[in-house]
């Protein structure tokens, strides 16, 4: 029969509830106190390394080829931290960014002609760097980064 203070069906009747939640929160606060910088840590780290891989994706085959190195300086990386998410970004304001990496097949705007295949840059960078990052996280998830 379960008591008041126990509502387990197996409790007995003068059992009290015990809890241990203080602990527990005290505890699951200092790990989150220690998270978020680490976090921030990780996405820098990562953000500039896979800007890094893009340039170096994007200098020569079969990755677009430098003519002026205009395009592979336009690439850069910005980590902003909002309400305790940090989140990083890799990008460039080039407008031939998209045609390099996806190739391009039709008439432009202007009424040019292309058939231009792809020069993959962004796509094998975001492969090489994903599973380090996300090895990188779970290490800091399961504490093992102090």
């Amino acid at each position: 029969m379960p008591s008041p203070s126990n509502p387990h069906p197996n409790a007995h009747p003068r059992a009290g509830a015990y809890s241990n939640a203080a602990v527990i929160a005290a505890m699951l606060e200092g790990r989150a106190d220690r998270v978020l910088p680490q976090a921030l840590s990780l996405v820098r780290h990562y953000t500039m390394l896979l800007e890094t891989q893009i340039k170096a994706n994007a200098s020569g085959r079969p990755g677009p080829n430098v003519i002026t190195g205009d395009y592979r300086r336009s690439w850069t990386h910005e980590v902003h931290v909002a309400a305790g998410v940090v989140t990083g970004t890799v990008g460039t304001n080039k407008p031939q960014a998209r045609r390099l990496e996806y190739g391009f097949v039709g008439a432009d705007s202007l009424g040019r002609v292309y058939d231009q295949p792809p020069y993959a840059h962004v796509g094998p960078a975001v492969a090489t760097i994903e599973p380090l990052f996300v090895q990188a996280l779970g290490r800091i998830a399961d504490g093992g980064l102090e």
